[in-house]
């Protein structure tokens, strides 16, 4: 187990577990709207460069709110194109204003990137000129008997009410903390939740049993930088290995013994 401060020094050595309860990870680069998006052509020319890993390509209208003085403002619709392979555990997604890789199925963090690399050089061809944020989320979910030995896996500080008795009577119990780095944050959310509930739809279904999850999101906070493929991906991985060395300092050696690995 990690007893150094995560949020600084070069990452832990990544250590493969086959059972991880990894349910989601996903990455983001987001840039000022880029009409051509919209354009069937500019799809057909993305889609040609992509579709040997996400040969499924569907369109998905989406509504989009903010916050306003005046209350929640309903944004004008927007269409996403949706590209997956055939199993539906990566997908793509390209929006004018974003471009993101998620699976259900992570493997590494090399065939993770290598795919978002892949995605953003195809991105390449609609111009981007500036990059607005670039972010990186790990979600990891415990369930069933792990649950009741929760306290063998994670970390006292961490693990907080959901290491008491206490914990029996309680419905949910998050904790959530956001870290400042330089140009950056760490936004790290876990705890327990109770059967059928989610505290993000997006990113983790609700499911029928009581879980134990941890949320980890880094993202970019600095100015609009230049747009250069290989310093989005550079960024993306480097906010991984940070986010891998937040987890390691989380997770006790028992955790990576329980799940496949070894410490």
């Amino acid at each position: 187990m990690a007893t150094t401060d995560p949020l600084s020094g070069p990452p832990p050595k990544e250590v493969p577990l086959p059972r991880a309860p990894l349910v989601r990870v996903i990455t983001q680069v987001r840039f000022p709207p880029i009409p051509d998006v919209e354009s069937r052509d500019a799809i057909g020319a993305f889609q040609k460069k992509v579709r040997a890993e996400f040969p499924v390509a569907r369109p998905e209208q989406t509504q989009s709110f903010a916050i306003s003085p005046a209350g929640l403002v309903q944004g004008a619709p927007e269409v996403v194109w949706r590209f997956s392979d055939i199993l539906g555990q990566w997908r793509a997604s390209l929006a004018p204003g974003f471009l993101a890789l998620e699976t259900t199925s992570y493997t590494s963090r090399s065939d993770f990137f290598a795919r978002f690399e892949s995605l953003v050089r195809a991105l390449e061809d609609l111009e981007p000129q500036v990059v607005d944020r670039v972010g990186v989320r790990y979600i990891d979910r415990i369930v069933g008997k792990e649950i009741t030995d929760i306290a063998e896996l994670v970390r006292p500080e961490v693990l907080g009410i959901s290491g008491l008795p206490v914990i029996g009577h309680a419905q949910q119990s998050l904790s959530e903390t956001v870290f400042n780095l330089d140009g950056a944050q760490v936004l790290a959310r876990w705890g327990r939740l109770p059967a059928n509930a989610t505290v993000d739809p997006n990113a983790i279904e609700p499911i029928a049993d009581p879980s134990w999850i941890l949320d980890l999101d880094m993202f970019s906070n600095r100015p609009p930088t230049a747009f250069r493929a290989e310093e989005v991906v550079s960024q993306a991985k480097a906010y991984s290995e940070r986010l891998y060395s937040v987890f390691r300092w989380v997770v006790k050696d028992e955790f990576l013994k329980r799940y496949g690995g070894q410490s």
